[in-house]
């Protein structure tokens, strides 16, 4: 079944293909667990992610103390919340979806790494990966016009997280920016 592989958030309902967690082996042998969760403010009602979160951590503590959270949400508020309801449960818990990398990355009391949003991965001159000028246009006109994606100032966002592989306490965590060169990116495309 190669759907057993794909990763979904884990307050989806269970008929939909994949799965709200996994566990990976990282290059050192660490097992690391990977929760998937969506939230539910401005987005479509959907399980309690809180109430998800809880049941996926003890699953996986059972596999390994090292637990990170993907939480794909919209609204800050709900991301800061899973964070404290989370703190001490998990190693980390890791905002996605607003595309703005946020400046609020922190170790919270009970040992859990925390950043609201770790920002985009793709071409920053851009209106979150599209086109400017077809953005723009849509915002003008209210007509809905077929997305392109926009190519300039690529760039890698994302968070750097130490972790102690006993306690799944977070030691460190480090919000990271890099600029890719679009030539090395076409020529790894080609090679592929």
């Amino acid at each position: 079944n190669r759907t057993g592989f794909l990763l979904r958030p884990g307050n989806y309902p269970a008929e939909v293909a994949g799965s709200g967690s996994a566990v990976a082996v990282s290059r050192s042998g660490i097992p690391v667990g990977v929760i998937n969760l969506q939230g539910r403010t401005h987005l479509p009602s959907i399980d309690c992610p809180f109430r998800a979160a809880r049941n996926e951590a003890t699953k996986l503590r059972q596999e390994t103390p090292v637990l990170l959270i993907d939480f794909h949400a919209e609204a800050t508020a709900e991301k800061v919340a899973m964070g404290w309801h989370m703190d001490g449960l998990v190693s980390a818990v890791i905002g996605t979806h607003t595309h703005v990398q946020t400046a609020d990355e922190r170790i919270l009391p009970g040992g859990t790494a925390y950043i609201t949003d770790a920002g985009m991965t793709g071409p920053h001159d851009s209106v979150i990966g599209v086109r400017s000028e077809i953005a723009i246009k849509r915002f003008l006109t209210q007509v809905p016009i077929r997305f392109k994606p926009a190519e300039e100032n690529v760039k890698l966002a994302g968070a750097i997280v130490a972790v102690d592989e006993q306690s799944g306490k977070s030691q460190q965590i480090e919000r990271i920016q890099v600029d890719v060169d679009s030539a090395d990116v076409e020529q790894e495309e080609e090679e592929d």
